[in-house]
């Protein structure tokens, strides 16, 4: 029975997806929920999550419901399947009363196989006793990480699918994300009363991205310098915290002949929807946005990701970086970071008027990112560590590829931390860098700073170098910010055996900030096809036939085929029908549907 399951998987893989072998434990988690099993699978963006709960849907008996908040993108999911062959459709509010009667009514003769459902849809009396009249092969909670309170995507509504174990007992439930720390995976596992189910957890790396964060200095200039000299003309993402930011920096980037979008949760919906569709349907748009753009987007070839504005957590961070390179080609997370993010963030923090419990959770997860930002060691290692995993220097981040130089900066700190005291723990960094500078300014004349002992002492290093020993400070818990006194600097109990001289401080020297400039070779750890120039030739009209075959079925072009088919069909150079068989990515349904066209370019470039 296990083995014929097994097998059972494995032909759906090959046939409908076109793919030759299973992931990691894709294999075993499938035969978990086919068997009617529960399962809770962390698994990074581009993974293969979907895999996870589309072929145990394929398998059972009934229609698969998947919960997913992201109303925006389901008609491409939707779009992706049924160029599979693959009966799916969605249910939510952008659609009319007519067209949702025709789904529910497929719904019941047993006609789909997958039914995306938004959770607020799904919690509505018409839609549960919907359900209750069909059968359902299984619930996948997508986005899971949106029921815990505690994480950076936290859904209200997420709250009450404990619905379906009340409801549809006997039904298997998978809950699927592409982040949680060790807390967030039990409050999904006690909000959804996942009670006994099987946890997955893959590994969190991606080699093929390079992680990088520089010294903020001109943020715009630095991020225009980047795409420049890294990604001309190709797709990325760029986060920003506020939305004035986001459609300055937009602006910013069309005048200098970048291709960029806006996007933020304050724009007309049709002018979202509008922007959100040419990034997925172009190539080469470079989207600025806030954070409520992203989630569950399956763009693959998103070549960089960058923020502007310091991310609140590293799963957050995690989860925003992750959307870049899902063809598992080389691609980039870049950051500009300065003191003023931190400042920013604490004052969030303290101004917000959540529960204290929540502010403590909030800043340890921000300090946990600042560490992730001021790290002398592998910026991987660093993050995989977060998430519980061990790993060696990837040999691939802005660390391992330029490894600062760390010093004794026990010295620097007390000079920093003297002052603070000195000026009585209530001003900020700019005017306690004026005494420590020796800065003849009337604020510091006025309140008789320059007659302090600490007037002067740190001259010898620039604001700059100054900003960098005092970001490093607040990182390692030796300074404070009183946002209730104004966002003045004060001394912790921790400060204390540092200026006594009874604990030393490493830091990261400070090194002016260079232009950026083409980055060296990847370390290895990922695929990528090499081809000859013929190949190259044949890739680039492949590419163009995309282009034109998705605007006919009014589709994303990478539903049609990634780029890595396109590369591996450019390589094999396949002559018949049967040989795209050995193509990963090319299942029965597309090589029946698009294999002559293919077919016949192949020739066409053979003859040139």
């Amino acid at each position: 029975m296990v083995e014929d399951l097994r097998a059972r998987a494995l032909h759906l893989l090959q046939s409908v997806f076109g793919y030759p072998a299973f992931r990691g434990e894709q294999a075993a988690i499938i035969e978990l929920i086919a068997g009617g099993g529960d399962a809770l699978v962390l698994m990074p963006t581009g993974g293969g999550k979907s895999l996870c709960y589309q072929i145990p849907a394929l398998l059972r008996q009934g229609c698969g419901v998947v919960i997913s908040p992201l109303i925006a993108l389901m008609q491409d999911q939707v779009d992706a399947l049924a160029e599979l062959g693959v009966r799916a459709a969605f249910l939510n509010s952008t659609q009319d009363f007519d067209e949702a009667l025709r789904i529910e009514r497929a719904l019941r003769r047993g006609e789909l196989d997958l039914l995306y459902i938004a959770p607020e849809r799904l919690m509505t009396p018409r839609c549960l006793e919907l359900l209750d009249s069909a059968q359902i092969a299984l619930f996948a909670i997508d986005e899971a990480h949106c029921v815990s309170q505690w994480g950076h995507d936290f859904r209200p509504e997420y709250i009450r699918l404990s619905v379906l174990h009340e409801r549809y007992p006997q039904v298997p439930r998978i809950a699927l994300t592409a982040t949680a720390d060790f807390q967030t995976r039990d409050e999904i596992m006690l909000r959804l009363q996942l009670d006994g189910a099987r946890r997955f957890v893959s590994s969190f790396d991606r080699p093929n991205i390079r992680y990088q964060i520089v010294e903020k200095e001109n943020v715009r200039r630095q991020l225009l310098d980047f795409i420049r000299s890294e990604h001309v003309g190709e797709a990325g993402i760029v986060y920003c915290l506020s939305r004035k930011k986001v459609e300055e920096t937009a602006a910013f980037l069309n005048d200098a002949g970048i291709a960029a979008l806006a996007y933020h949760a304050g724009m007309d919906a049709s002018v979202r929807s509008r922007h959100q569709s040419r990034f997925l349907r172009e190539d080469g748009i470079v989207m600025v946005a806030t954070i409520a753009f992203g989630m569950g987007i399956d763009k693959p070839d998103v070549r960089f990701v960058a923020h502007l504005d310091l991310p609140k957590s590293i799963e957050g961070y995690y989860q925003e970086t992750g959307r870049a390179g899902r063809d598992g080609l080389p691609a980039d997370a870049w950051m500009a970071y300065g003191l003023q993010d931190v400042v920013q963030q604490r004052r969030m923090i303290e101004e917000s008027e959540a529960e204290p419990t929540f502010k403590r959770m909030q800043s340890a997860r921000l300090d946990a990112m600042l560490g992730l930002c001021e790290t002398i060691g592998c910026r991987r290692v660093h993050l995989l560590d977060y998430f519980g995993q061990a790993s060696a220097p990837c040999g691939n981040c802005d660390i391992c590829l330029n490894p600062p130089q760390s010093f004794d900066a026990t010295e620097s700190v007390q000079k920093l931390l003297s002052t603070i005291y000195r000026v009585g723990q209530r001003f900020g960094a700019v005017h306690v860098m004026e005494v420590l500078r020796g800065s003849d300014s009337e604020k510091v004349r006025q309140w008789g700073h320059d007659k302090l002992s600490t007037f002067g002492i740190g001259s010898d290093k620039g604001d700059a170098e100054w900003r960098a020993i005092l970001r490093q400070a607040i990182a390692l818990g030796l300074v404070e910010i009183d946002h209730e006194n104004y966002g003045s600097l004060r001394l912790p109990e921790a400060s204390r055996a540092v200026l006594k001289g009874e604990r030393s401080v490493a830091m990261r020297r400070y090194r002016k900030p260079e232009k950026a400039r083409r980055a060296p070779a990847r370390a290895s750890g990922f695929d990528e096809i090499s081809l000859s120039a013929p190949q190259q030739a044949l890739f680039e009209k492949l590419r163009w036939w995309r282009v034109e075959t998705a605007r006919e079925h009014n589709v994303p072009a990478y539903v049609i085929f990634h780029d890595a088919t396109l590369r591996e069909i450019a390589r094999a150079m396949p002559v018949t029908l049967d040989d795209l068989r050995q193509v990963s990515g090319v299942g029965e349904k597309k090589r029946e549907t698009y294999g002559a066209q293919l077919i016949a370019l192949v020739a066409a470039q053979e003859a040139a």
